[in-house]
């Protein structure tokens, strides 16, 4: 039988969700795969498009450069993120059993990411995606436990894909200089290394949400919002801070590891500040510990687990055995966080 669901009760309409008690063989992570543009937009690129700076940017956020799409879209990103987890696991498309996409940015509302992917690399999988913004990667990995632990799946690979570019306001310093364009995936396999994990969502769009604008129907009358993303960044930023942290230690109690035994933090490339001040306030894992890139590709969306993941695992930094803390927080508002045994 699956693994007892423990669930806190509500506050502030929020509900956690967390992975607890005795397990099931769920999966391993097999291999890892990212992807992101050639063309490179820096800062002092910035600086000449709106009233912003290097210093500024670099003290804010922590992003000196980030990747754009000229000509990729968001599938043939995945595509590439895909095909490298995939040789990355030695496993071909065929024998895959599942595919979750994880985006906001998909080139179609339908077909989605997912069966654009399956469609390009050939696989024969039923597919979905899912819209939980930057937590998205993480909420996937969950989902698909639940395949594993069902014995319904041998094989699945996650991928997520994100062209924040084309959702940007590139006249409002404070949105366009935090973002950039990116894939990350995993393949998935059967084992045990999903050790345990935490959900969470306190819904409404006043603190971040990029509206949608479908404007073909002559009977609709409500005027609609700009398809921007809209982040209000003091809230944004306590929220950040304060979820990260609770739900590091959430995962890593349900573990039964301590922060000596954490191997790497992977923690969503949002921004420089939230991730400093989290680990500040986690004193029991070393600081060094938690990993970044924001500096060269900024905030990625739920691209951002998948790309820092793929680099640690290609630069050796994770070896088999090695315990990791995933963590993500986003517009929902959603959190997520895991802790898998490499």
């Amino acid at each position: 039988m699956p693994e007892k669901l423990a669930k806190t009760g509500p506050k502030q309409h929020e509900k956690t969700s967390n992975m607890t008690g005795d397990r099931d063989m769920s999966f391993q992570i097999l291999g890892t795969g990212s992807f992101t543009p050639e063309k490179i937009v820096t800062n002092e690129d910035l600086s000449h498009m709106v009233e912003t700076s290097d210093e500024w940017i670099t003290k804010r956020v922590g992003v000196k450069e980030r990747r754009v799409c000229t000509t990729e879209s968001n599938t043939d990103m995945g595509v590439a993120a895909a095909l490298a987890a995939l040789e990355n696991a030695g496993v071909a498309p065929e024998e895959l059993d599942l595919i979750i996409g994880a985006t906001i940015s998909a080139d179609t509302i339908s077909p989605g990411l997912a069966g654009m992917v399956q469609n390009r690399i050939g696989a024969h999988c039923p597919c979905f995606d899912m819209n939980v913004a930057c937590p998205g990667f993480l909420f996937a990995l969950d989902v698909a436990d639940g395949f594993f632990v069902r014995k319904t799946v041998k094989k699945v690979l996650v991928v997520s894909s994100e062209r924040m570019s084309g959702l940007i306001d590139w006249t409002d310093r404070s949105t366009c200089v935090i973002f950039g364009d990116g894939a990350g995936a995993a393949v998935l396999g059967e084992g045990d290394g999903y050790l345990s994990s935490t959900l969470s969502t306190k819904g409404g769009e006043d603190v971040i949400s990029i509206p949608t604008k479908w404007d073909n129907s002559p009977f609709y009358e409500n005027q609609l919002k700009k398809n921007c993303v809209f982040m209000a960044g003091q809230e944004t930023y306590k929220f950040a801070v304060t979820s990260m942290v609770r739900d590091v230690r959430l995962v890593m109690e349900q573990a039964g590891i301590t922060g000596d035994q954490v191997k790497a933090v992977i923690p969503h490339q949002a921004n420089y500040r939230i991730i400093n001040e989290a680990r500040r306030r986690i004193p029991e894992i070393a600081p060094e510990k938690f990993l970044m890139n924001i500096d060269r590709y900024g905030n990625t969306s739920s691209a951002s687990e998948p790309i820092l993941l793929d680099e640690a695992n290609r630069q050796g930094i994770l070896q088999r055995g090695d315990y990791v803390v995933l963590t993500a927080f986003g517009g929902g508002l959603s959190t997520a966080a895991c802790v898998v045994r490499w």
